[in-house]
């Protein structure tokens, strides 16, 4: 089993109309959001650190692997982390174990630093609860297209199932975080305990299909790349744009 290794981070930014985003740093932009990506562990995860600049609050995305490395990125910044977005139950995303494999930090150690609550899709919740040991306490269980705020900060909760029945998407003004849902290149497996192909079909083709080709994706690992428009990962991501030629040809 690998064992975890302290985040590490990078300076990016994305142009584009919205004031860019910003990863490794603290922001200094003309612009309320706070947003990292930063890559964590041997699984090549990201996880993001999402808020608000004038409240001081973030929320925190997948905090797995080393949990007290992320807390203290936020703390350098001057954030204090109010809650963890929670993409899917699997460990390298939440921490705990499952079928034999365990990732150190996640969401238990962030509810036992701090009054953090836990956001999950509702299909998700008692997988969640399963893989951390959390409990029905620490969790706030969400329908798709709740919202969740961090200041003046808003994040949509998209519901994406296929990779698992509760997986979620989370869209800002410019940006898609999509978990293991949809990489640069590939999509989530669909071969793990409540995984479906033809769920996951339906979520690339149609329930993604109406966001812009403007915003940008930020996908839950590094396969492909970092960051990209959603336009681009439609041309080029050869599970994408498969599916959606196979959905218009219907």
């Amino acid at each position: 089993m690998p064992k975890g290794r302290a985040a590490r981070t990078k300076i990016v930014q994305t142009p584009g109309p919205e004031p860019p985003i910003c990863y490794g740093r603290r922001v200094t932009e003309p612009s309320d959001l706070y947003f990292r990506q930063v890559p964590i562990g041997p699984m090549a995860n990201f996880i993001y650190l999402i808020g608000s600049r004038s409240a001081r609050t973030c929320v925190v995305v997948d905090p797995a692997w080393d949990t007290g490395a992320i807390c203290r990125l936020a703390e350098a910044d001057g954030m204090t982390i109010t809650g963890a977005l929670v993409t899917h139950y699997h460990p390298d995303h939440v921490g705990g174990g499952m079928l034999g494999f365990r990732v150190p930090g996640g969401v238990a150690e962030l509810v036992a630093r701090a009054p953090a609550k836990i956001h999950v899709h509702k299909l998700e919740a008692d997988g969640v609860k399963r893989v951390t040991g959390i409990s029905e306490e620490d969790m706030v269980r969400h329908e798709g297209n709740d919202r969740v705020s961090a200041g003046e900060v808003e994040v949509e909760l998209l519901h994406t199932p296929g990779h698992t029945p509760g997986s979620q998407c989370f869209r800002l003004k410019s940006a898609l975080v999509s978990g293991d849902t949809l990489f640069l290149q590939g999509c989530g497996r669909v071969d793990l305990p409540g995984g479906s192909a033809e769920e996951m079909e339906r979520t690339l083709s149609q329930r993604l299909s109406k966001l812009p080709d403007d915003l940008t994706l930020y996908p839950g690992h590094a396969y492909g790349g970092e960051h990209a428009p959603l336009g681009e990962v439609r041309r080029t991501n050869p599970f994408l744009s498969s599916f959606q030629k196979r959905s218009r040809a219907r």
